[in-house]
């Protein structure tokens, strides 16, 4: 890599650090190709990327950003997993972490804030933006459902007792 490649490197790493709303960083020793892959094609079905990074360039990109302090964990073979939605990335890198014990997760920063190992956890067990709206939908067209069962009940059960007046009256 020249050091043309290489600044392009740095600036899509710098620009990357400072659009995400979240970084986790990883160490991916061992994993094939294949489970890379795996790996890459879940984050890019919840709109979050994995990507594997030179330590240097990474470091070199972190320092103007406010995710620098990310930069003591850029040792060994270092991938990054980030997304602009804060619960996708760790949700994926921490349920794909469980399933192949290869992929080991450092650390992270969600916005300013710097998470270790158990604060990405325990960010990727909340819920994620779209399952937070669907039941806030559901919570708010539950008392409509009600209403409306409320306000029917009295109908039907006058229908019920005229069917049943009409169908005594049948048997007589």
């Amino acid at each position: 890599m020249d050091r043309a490649q290489k600044a392009e490197v740095v600036d899509n790493l710098s620009g990357m650090f400072t659009d995400s709303g979240v970084v986790v960083v990883t160490h991916y020793t061992g994993l094939s190709v294949a489970e890379i892959t795996d790996l890459r094609t879940r984050m890019r079905e919840v709109g979050a990327s994995f990507k594997v990074t030179k330590n240097r360039l990474a470091k070199r990109a972190l320092t103007d950003t406010d995710k620098a302090p990310l930069t003591d964990l850029f040792t060994g073979p270092t991938a990054i997993a980030f997304s602009d939605d804060p619960i996708a990335a760790p949700k994926i890198a921490v349920k794909f972490a469980k399933e192949n014990e290869k992929l080991v997760i450092l650390g992270g920063m969600m916005g300013e804030t710097l998470l270790d190992v158990n604060g990405v956890k325990a960010l990727a067990e909340l819920p994620s933006l779209d399952e937070l709206r669907a039941k806030l939908v559901g919570m708010i067209s539950t008392p409509a459902t009600r209403i409306a069962m409320v306000t029917s009940a009295p109908a039907a059960q006058m229908a019920r007792v005229l069917n049943a007046y009409a169908q005594k009256g049948e048997a007589a």
